[in-house]
């Protein structure tokens, strides 16, 4: 099995069904509109936001949110992931109650409690979110430059891509790369390539949230090919969001021989029915990679991560051991 490392995920988005029908049961609220027989039930893009924030709403202390990051980061271990990335929202906090220092905090002692029991190393990227406005995104720019948490080492956008200008994102983003901070953006996902390319003119990110509808316009694929742009790439969550009808029609594969950096990761991952795990398998039966390809993979990823060189060289090291 190769070594895994996540580059995409929504930690609020990541938790399992089991840990919110616990947290339900805490708050005595009813889960049975979204969960049912231990799953996610939803119809369309508009009910998975519902029941998003349904799920996120039942985090609201710093031990929900301890607790959230420790059981993600330790399942991720388990299917042989060494990094994780995840992508935090101070809007979830303040809608919790909890000020974004406490909840991100909170996060980076769940992860560093995963870390404790398996060694996988967890790092944070603070989102602003599209469809909140961009006065809430330049706050949260502004926080994760300030908050002092060392384990927030990102800043990106999420959220309905169908809302805003990637031109009215450009402060928040310069205030994030003036303290430091790695730059990614969600585009090309539910919109068309048209995103890929104002991410690419006004954000001048390293990496792209999805990014995957860029296979819609081969001058920008060589775009992204010539300027090593790393993209986020979410195949499950791609044919769950109905971005494409299969895995056959999946532009992974055409990015990759085009020279692109490509990635795996789970996006939402009990939301979208995947794992980690799964993205792997879905990439080795749908994509025909081999062990080797999919190590490759994973280099890409700890290579783009949002982490400092000692800590890469060693997720490196241990790569390369594993690999032999």
């Amino acid at each position: 099995m190769p070594l895994k490392a996540e580059l995409h995920c929504h930690i609020e988005g990541a938790a399992a069904p089991e840990l919110v029908i616990r947290q339900a049961q805490k708050y005595g609220k009813d889960t049975s509109p979204y969960i049912q027989n231990g799953s996610f039930v939803w119809h369309d893009f508009t009910a998975f936001l519902s029941a998003y924030d349904f799920s996120s709403d039942l985090f609201r202390t710093e031990e929900d949110y301890a607790r959230l990051a420790d059981h993600y980061l330790t399942s991720l271990a388990r299917d042989g992931a060494i990094y994780s990335e995840v992508f935090t929202s101070p809007d979830h906090a303040v809608r919790a109650g909890l000020s974004p220092k406490a909840y991100t905090d909170a996060l980076g002692e769940g992860m560093l409690r995963a870390k404790a029991k398996t060694g996988i190393e967890g790092r944070m990227i603070v989102t602003g979110v599209r469809h909140v406005g961009v006065e809430s995104i330049e706050q949260a720019a502004r926080f994760a430059a300030r908050c002092g948490n060392p384990l927030v080492t990102g800043f990106g956008v999420a959220g309905d891509e169908r809302m805003g200008e990637m031109e009215d994102y450009v402060r928040a983003f310069e205030i994030a790369r003036e303290a430091g901070l790695g730059i990614t953006i969600h585009a090309g996902e539910l919109t068309g390539w048209e995103t890929v390319q104002a991410a690419l003119d006004h954000i001048r990110p390293s990496r792209i949230g999805h990014g995957v509808r860029a296979i819609e316009n081969p001058d920008l694929v060589r775009r992204i090919a010539d300027e090593g742009i790393v993209l986020e790439c979410c195949p499950g969550s791609n044919i769950a969001l109905k971005v494409y009808d299969s895995f056959a029609d999946h532009p992974f594969p055409a990015l990759q021989a085009a020279g692109c950096k490509v990635t795996l990761n789970s996006d939402d991952p009990p939301y979208f029915w995947t794992s980690l795990k799964r993205e792997y398998d879905i990439a080795a039966e749908h994509f025909a990679m081999n062990e080797k390809a999919l190590t490759a993979v994973t280099r890409t990823a700890i290579e783009a991560a949002f982490v400092d060189r000692k800590t890469k060289t060693a997720l490196l090291a241990r790569l390369n051991t594993a690999a032999r």
